[in-house]
C-alpha cells in the first residue's frame, strides 16, 4: 500500500487546525484541555522545522528574517492592544511565536554566516539564553532548531537527537505527585517533551513546498494571530 505523503503546505493547513484546539480553553472541560494540549505539542516543532528549510533555501535571508520579526512585533503590539482592553475580565494572550522563530533564524545565521567561528557560536549561544527567557517555547524551539539544521537529509541521526532532547525534557519536567492520576495529569500540562510525535509528520512531508499562491505563502502569518485575537475576543464577550 503507497504511503500517504503530503507536501508542505498541506500539512501546515494540519497543524493550523490542531494549533485551534490548543487555544480554545477558555471553551471546554479542562479534562479536555489537557488532552488538547498534548496532542498539539507537535504544532510549534513543525513550523519551526519550517523555518529552517527557510533558512536553507531562501534567496534572501535578511529579508526573511526580518519578516519574522515584523510579524513578531505586529503581533506583540496586537496582544497588548488586547491585554489592555480585556484586562478587567483577566482574559491575556501573550502566544507569539512569530519572535521564536525569528530568534531561531537568526541563531542559525550567527552560526552559519559570522566568519569567525567561535564569535559565531557565542552569538548563537546568547540567542538560545535570550530565547528561552523571552519568547513562546524557545527551551523546545531553539535546540530543535539546532538539531534540525545539523541533521539535515539525516533522518536517523535527527531523531535521535529529537529523542535526546525530549528525553532531557521529559527529566526537567518528571514529578512524582504521590498518585498516578495527578503524575499523568501533571505530565499532560507540562508536556513540551511530547513534541516527539512530529516525527510521524516529518516521514509524511514529502519535501514539497506545495502552493506557491501569496495566499500559501503568507496563510500562516494571517491565521496565527487572527485566530488567536478572536478566540481572546469571543472568551471576553461571553465572560461579560
Amino acid at each position: 500500500m503507497r504511503k500517504m505523503k503530503l507536501n508542505g503546505f498541506q500539512i501546515k493547513l494540519l497543524m493550523a487546525c490542531l494549533m485551534v484546539l490548543d487555544h480554545i480553553a477558555y471553551f471546554i472541560p479542562e479534562n479536555w484541555v489537557v488532552i488538547f494540549h498534548v496532542i498539539t505539542r507537535v504544532v510549534g516543532v513543525w513550523f519551526a522545522y519550517g523555518a529552517v528549510e527557510g533558512f536553507m533555501y531562501t534567496s534572501n535571508l535578511k529579508k526573511y528574517t526580518m519578516r519574522l520579526f515584523s510579524w513578531a512585533a505586529f503581533m506583540f503590539a496586537g496582544n497588548s492592544l488586547l491585554n489592555l482592553l480585556f484586562k478587567d475580565h483577566g482574559i491575556t494572550v501573550h502566544n507569539n511565536i512569530f519572535l521564536t522563530l525569528a530568534i531561531g533564524v537568526l541563531m542559525l545565521a550567527a552560526i552559519t554566516k559570522i566568519k569567525n567561528r567561535i564569535l559565531g557560536f557565542i552569538c548563537s549561544a546568547v540567542l538560545i539564553v535570550i530565547g528561552i527567557l523571552i519568547a513562546e517555547g524557545g527551551m523546545v524551539i531553539l535546540p530543535f532548531m539546532l538539531i534540525t539544521y545539523f541533521t539535515y537529509g539525516k533522518n536517523k541521526y535527527r531523531n535521535i537527537g529529537y529523542l535526546c532532547l525530549s528525553l532531557v525534557l521529559f527529566l526537567m519536567t518528571f514529578v512524582n505527585y504521590g498518585d498516578l492520576l495527578t503524575t499523568i495529569t501533571m505530565l499532560g500540562i507540562n508536556s513540551d517533551f511530547m513534541f516527539i510525535f512530529v516525527i510521524p509528520f516529518l516521514y509524511m512531508y514529502n519535501g514539497e513546498r506545495g502552493s506557491n499562491s501569496k495566499f500559501a505563502k503568507y496563510f500562516f502569518y494571517i491565521f496565527y494571530p487572527a485566530h488567536l485575537w478572536i478566540i481572546t475576543t469571543i472568551a471576553y464577550i461571553v465572560s461579560k
